[in-house]
């Protein structure tokens, strides 16, 4: 999980990648709210000049406090705003959100090239409008009237399935074949898959979910619902300075992935237009999985042994040999016995890219609750959720490796799994998929 399997950072070298727009910021709209500063009119309606009572408590004695009346701008988290249209969608680069919604929807029997041209149309649309702050177009519920765009992002992508139903199988990507099975999968059929994928990630959970109705709801009789998971990442501003999230093992969660500022990001991350299908250029594959973690047998070890599993430090990351989180693992390195300082099966070494003949994803996923069984275990893990130019290249060679032996494997169980197309960014005046719908 903390190197190649499951995790994305959201620190300063994530923040300084493409996607949330910053004050300075050439791509962001003009006359747009910067962090901490005034906002616009229409953001104001229901908050400005509001008097709404606050339940309080002073010196011991409980009682209702006034809000004060004037109006407090919105914060830096309110504020943030990531774009629509661009070269890529967003949410790949985007630095990872606190809330997500993760939906999979089948086209409906008849549903063909003509509806899920209209619908990718309307889901355009309505992502475009909610991502700035605005309503939607159509019948908006205004759960999220109250708040700016909260780092909103809507990314769409296609599964196999689709290009039969709309009859462009030629069109169909090599790298979308399905992924081969793996010895630790669990998979749940009515979980995986599915013709279309949605993302969508706020810093606000009002946000999401408002998002997230709007889309279902904009589906109509073209798509029905296959399947919808719910995340959590640690919010902004919750540590003292920027950090590698923790999942819920208590691991940090991200090292090494790979950052935009390295020169050869691109290349691994997003499709070249010379490297598949012409509406694929500057899109991604997305493998989806659903990883059960079993947490009552994993806080049975003690910190010592954990930190074996994983090749590092629980405290901060660091690799075993020493050092802080960005320090070069030494997998040479042996203790007093002559044994491995970083075992050799621990899963920090073997999913590391240089294990894998340079197979690198950028892991950006969410963790996950979703209760307690009657025996009050939890059903919690990770949504994780890998990026990469060909899966074949990236998930696929390390997980078959980690499936083999890595030391975590008794810890976790792959319960859903999918791979999805996801286009490149749309040009302003174009819809997500238009190339492909419309080519």
């Amino acid at each position: 999980m903390p190197d190649q399997s499951l995790s994305a950072a959201r620190g300063p070298e994530a923040a300084k990648g493409a996607g949330r727009t910053a004050p300075s910021d050439p791509a962001v709209s003009p006359g747009g709210p910067a962090p901490g500063a005034g906002i616009s009119r229409r953001r104001l309606l229901g908050t400005a000049g509001a008097t709404g009572l606050v339940l309080g408590a002073a010196g011991g004695v409980a009682g209702y406090a006034a809000r004060p009346a004037e109006a407090t701008p919105l914060t830096a988290l309110g504020a943030e705003e990531v774009m629509f249209h661009g070269k890529h969608q967003p949410g790949i680069v985007t630095p990872m959100q606190a809330h997500g919604h993760l939906v999979a929807f089948d086209l409906v029997g008849g549903a063909g090239r003509k509806e899920a041209a209209a619908l990718l149309r309307r889901w355009s649309r309505t992502a475009r409008r909610l991502m700035a702050g605005e309503p939607a177009a159509h019948g908006d519920t205004d759960v999220s009237r109250d708040a700016g765009p909260s780092s909103l992002t809507v990314t769409f992508g296609f599964g196999h399935g689709f290009f039969a139903r709309t009859g462009l199988e030629k069109q169909r990507p090599v790298a979308l074949d399905p992924l081969p099975a793996f010895s630790s999968d669990r998979l749940d059929k009515a979980r995986s898959d599915g013709d279309l994928w949605v993302q969508i990630g706020s810093d606000d959970a009002l946000v999401a979910f408002h998002a997230l109705r709007a889309l279902q709801k904009e589906a109509g009789p073209a798509a029905r619902l296959r399947w919808q998971m719910n995340g959590f990442n640690r919010s902004p501003g919750a540590t003292d300075r920027p950090m590698t999230t923790r999942n819920l093992m208590g691991q940090v969660d991200g090292t090494r992935n790979p950052k935009p500022s390295e020169p050869d990001f691109d290349r691994r991350i997003f499709v070249p237009a010379s490297g598949g299908p012409s509406w694929m250029a500057n899109g991604s594959y997305v493998v989806v999985r659903r990883i059960r973690m079993l947490l009552d047998d994993w806080e049975k070890l003690p910190v010592k042994a954990q930190e074996d599993v994983i090749g590092r430090r629980k405290s901060d990351g660091a690799p075993l040999t020493g050092g802080d989180e960005e320090t070069a693992m030494d997998l040479e390195r042996a203790d007093a016995q002559g044994d491995p300082v970083v075992p050799v099966n621990a899963h920090a070494r073997i999913s590391r890219p240089d294990q894998n003949g340079g197979a690198a994803m950028l892991r950006r996923p969410f963790s996950y609750h979703d209760g307690f069984d009657a025996k009050g275990v939890p059903d919690a893990g990770l949504l994780f959720i890998c990026w990469q130019a060909d899966p074949l290249r990236g998930f696929v060679p390390v997980q078959r490796k980690l499936d083999r032996g890595d030391a975590l494997s008794p810890f976790i169980r792959h319960e859903a799994s999918g791979l999805f197309a996801v286009p490149g960014g749309a040009a302003e005046g174009e819809y997500v998929g238009q190339r492909l719908l419309e080519g």
